[in-house]
């Protein structure tokens, strides 16, 4: 199972900048299924650049393979990434329901970087064998 975070005030669209989100959606996915197990919520907070309120919302996330949200900080990633948590910015508020889904898919039949890195997928790296071409080979 693969666990995988939303910042979203409803529970229903990821609608939350990292920082300052005031919950988080946790969700246990497979590549059939996908369970709502934890709900991680945090009193409202602006966005100020302080990073007091970071290390409690990282800490809520021990175990997630990555977070979705509208935007993160660079402080905020980087620390995301060392734990381990990868940091997916969407665009436009997203319903989380048509993410599980996409993740579900990946899971599956791969094709999501950081999905395929999660569950130890190799990355098809169709480039690789073109820079091995290029190398000089000695026998």
């Amino acid at each position: 199972m693969l666990k995988v975070a939303f910042a979203s005030d409803d529970r229903s669209t990821v609608n939350q900048h990292f920082g300052a989100a005031v919950g988080f959606a946790i969700f246990a996915l497979d590549g059939e299924r996908s369970q709502l197990v934890e709900l991680a919520e945090f009193p409202p907070e602006t966005m100020d650049g302080n990073e007091h309120k970071l290390p409690a919302r990282i800490a809520a996330l021990a175990g997630c393979a990555a977070v979705y949200c509208l935007a993160a900080g660079g402080s905020a990633v980087k620390q995301l990434l060392a734990s381990g948590v990868q940091p997916i910015r969407v665009d436009d508020e997203t319903a989380i329901e048509v993410l599980l889904k996409q993740i579900s898919a990946a899971i599956r039949d791969g094709g999501i970087a950081w999905v395929d890195k999660a569950v130890n997928r190799p990355q098809n790296d169709s480039s690789r064998f073109d820079r091995m071409a290029d190398e000089s080979w000695e026998e």
